[in-house]
């Protein structure tokens, strides 16, 4: 039997992330939220949602896949923010508090993914040995290696740092 999907770590912290991201949107202007605002909180949602999806999957393949869209949601939830702090809609505060959630959902999801290829090696995944819409890696597309454990690299968290000092 699998896991209750709320017993993901990484669901949890998306949701929590969702949570607090709709708490900051509510207080724009009408024009910021309904601009900018719809777009990150479909983003933000999109995280948790991609999670949920890679859970849901019975092969390999298919849960890493997913897990890569929740990766690029992150990606586009993380744009999203650095332009609302461009434009002042958020506060220092809640700079502070997004990166905080953010590093430990990025990290989480990595760690999921490692998990998965791990479970594979060890042959606990049963699937056949087809490799699911995986093709060649291409050098300037590192996501698309799936050789590679870490679906977030260290350099990806600079962007952390960035966002962080910018307050």
């Amino acid at each position: 039997m699998g896991t209750d999907l709320s017993a993901l770590e990484s669901y949890r912290m998306a949701e929590s992330l969702a949570q607090v991201v709709w708490g900051i949107v509510e207080r724009w202007k009408p024009f910021a939220r309904q601009t900018m605002g719809s777009q990150l909180i479909r983003a933000v949602d999109s995280v948790g949602a991609n999670i949920a999806e890679s859970h849901g999957r019975f092969y390999f393949g298919e849960k890493l896949q997913f897990l890569y869209y929740a990766r690029g949601s992150l990606y586009e939830t993380r744009h999203w923010l650095r332009l609302a702090w461009r434009r002042n809609l958020l506060q220092a505060e809640d700079n502070v508090r997004l990166t905080e959630l953010l590093e430990p959902l990025a990290k989480s999801i990595n760690s999921f993914a490692g998990s998965l290829k791990q479970q594979r090696t060890d042959n606990k995944l049963k699937e056949s040995s087809e490799r699911y819409g995986a093709a060649e890696s291409i050098s300037n597309l590192p996501i698309s290696n799936l050789d590679s454990d870490e679906i977030i690299s260290k350099e990806d968290f600079l962007w952390l740092t960035n966002f962080a000092n910018a307050s």
